[in-house]
């Protein structure tokens, strides 16, 4: 039986692994190598995230935030459609074909005011496992709680690729 790891050396190697992944790393996965719950894990997330450690949580899993490329451009743009799956697997491909990431989605709710959800999808391949986990967990879009109006934070390593993702997604009906 493998040796359940405690306290600050399972953080300590929680952080070594995040250093190192190259993609998000679910909960499930972190505590199947550390030999404790899933829960554990979510709590030594938010102890790491609470002494200022840059975490960033994600519907494909935890990842360490790199400080912004310095070659990277960013764009805010306003975007609203139903919550239909098909209609949002559109939306993200336009995006990511077009070369660039989605960083995160916001809504401005009435009680709450801003409310931001980190997504780094940034492949067809995200697109897949954002829609796959969307479908599995019936859960619902952010954009519910606003008629289907939400911003998204786009990046790309070139200006007119934003430009361009601007464009098709005007075409398609996507943007405010």
């Amino acid at each position: 039986m493998k040796e359940k790891l405690i306290g600050e050396d399972r953080r300590k190697l929680l952080l070594e692994w995040l250093k190192t992944a190259h993609e998000p790393i679910t909960g499930s996965v972190l505590a199947k190598k550390t030999n404790v719950s899933r829960q554990v894990i979510v709590q030594d997330i938010s102890i790491l995230k609470a002494r200022n450690t840059p975490i960033l949580s994600t519907s494909q899993g935890y990842l360490l935030i790199s400080p912004s490329r310095p070659n990277a451009f960013r764009k805010k743009i306003a975007c609203c459609h139903s919550a239909d799956k098909n209609v949002t697997q559109e939306e993200l491909q336009i995006i990511v074909d077009q070369g660039a990431t989605v960083l995160d989605v916001s809504v401005e709710h009435q009680l709450y005011g801003d409310i931001t959800a980190s997504l780094m999808i940034a492949s067809r391949r995200d697109v897949h496992e954002f829609i796959k986990k969307f479908t599995e967990t019936k859960a619902t879009l952010l954009s519910e709680l606003t008629g289907g109006v939400h911003l998204h934070t786009i990046e790309a390593p070139e200006e007119k690729i934003l430009i361009e993702t601007e464009k098709s997604l005007k075409e398609a009906g996507f943007l405010l």
